[in-house]
């Protein structure tokens, strides 16, 4: 088990990357730190592997308090993002290195070798230099130095960033297998919001050095704790509309949402309704509004529609939705619909979620 308590890494009065961050990794759960660039979550992992000192705050793995113990005492094995190979090493010294740093019997170190180069697929390229390597094969021998170790805590930092997107999918499914079969707690860090969403068992999502949500996949996306992360964690993004409220309830051109009753008395709050969940309107729908095409951009699979709403003669309303891509539509209007059991409402003010 991985444990961080109350994690904080300043650098300057006005530089601290990590505020206060505390939260726990168990034994097979893959937690992947999600966030923009300077969010923190790097310096998270770095404070993890001991390439960092925190300036507050404690690591502990398996229990024990390894906050000031240097990198080569915590059995940890990490996984960069330059994948960080020797060039004049062959992929079986690099992937044994680290065993003969720490004095492995000979015999050990080659059934290691076996193990980890047929479970990766690389037995045939041992003898090559990494020169010689595609980036997927690279990634690998990467994985699989991070691997022979069998280390209590497996960190990787945007490991799949260097490949292109036909590479990345197939080796990101090549990952989600590999740790699944492996007992040891995953951190990963990234940016890319699908690598999160498809290889986790847990997801934090940072800003600004705070933890926003820390939650399965499905809940972070189904249940985001704040307007920060429905619009982050989604693609294309969740439509935000700001509202007037008046008795209770959000008005929108003529149509009035009731409000959950922690916004009764709000002067305005925000609808959050994901392109996927915008509909194109059918009979018995409440929500109804004529939306003016605006913008129409082919994903493959699907349209995706943006529309103006004219809710009152001072205030239009932007709105993207997906369309398939055998969807027709008469000239430059769309009526659409929005499903009430779809909408997230968030406190104008803090940006917190309030659920019905």
């Amino acid at each position: 088990m991985l444990e961080l308590r109350h994690l904080n890494k300043t650098f300057s009065p006005s530089v601290v990357p990590v505020k206060d961050l505390s939260l726990s990794v168990k034994r097979g759960e893959f937690l992947t730190l999600l966030g923009p660039s300077g969010c923190g979550k790097s310096t998270v992992l770095r404070m993890i592997a001991g390439l960092e000192q925190p300036t507050k705050g404690q690591v502990l793995i398996q229990g024990e308090d390894v906050t000031h113990k240097p990198p080569g005492d915590r059995n940890i094995s990490m996984v960069f993002q330059s994948y960080a190979l020797y060039p004049h090493m062959t992929v079986a010294d690099n992937i044994a290195s680290a065993l003969k740093l720490r004095k492995i019997p000979e015999e050990e170190v080659r059934q290691r070798l076996r193990e980890v180069s047929h479970f990766l697929g690389l037995e045939a390229l041992m003898e090559r230099k990494p020169s010689k390597l595609s980036g997927g094969q690279r990634q690998r021998v990467a994985v699989a130095r991070a691997l022979v170790r069998r280390p209590s805590v497996f960190l990787l930092d945007e490991p799949l960033s260097n490949l292109d997107a036909l590479l990345r999918e197939n080796v990101r499914a090549e990952l989600k297998q590999l740790f699944e079969s492996q007992q040891a707690p995953v951190v990963y860090v990234t940016h890319d919001q699908t690598e999160a969403m498809t290889l986790s068992t847990k997801v934090a999502v940072l800003n600004d050095g705070n933890l926003q949500q820390l939650d399965a996949p499905h809940q972070i996306y189904a249940e985001p704790a704040n307007q920060f992360v429905a619009g982050f964690v989604g693609s294309p993004q969740m439509n935000f509309l700001t509202l007037p409220c008046e008795a209770g309830a959000a008005r929108l051109g003529d149509r009035s949402f009731p409000l959950p009753p922690p916004l009764s008395h709000a002067r305005q709050v925000i609808l959050g309704i994901r392109p996927e969940h915008v509909r194109r309107a059918q009979p018995g729908d409440t929500y109804t509004f004529e939306g003016k095409i605006f913008l129409v951009e082919n994903l493959g699979m699907h349209y995706l529609v943006s529309v103006h709403i004219q809710a009152t003669q001072q205030t239009t309303y932007t709105l993207r939705l997906l369309l398939p891509s055998d969807a027709t539509w008469e000239g430059d209007s769309l009526q659409i619909a929005l499903p009430p059991e779809t909408i997230h409402w968030f406190d104008a003010e803090t940006g917190s979620a309030v659920r019905q």
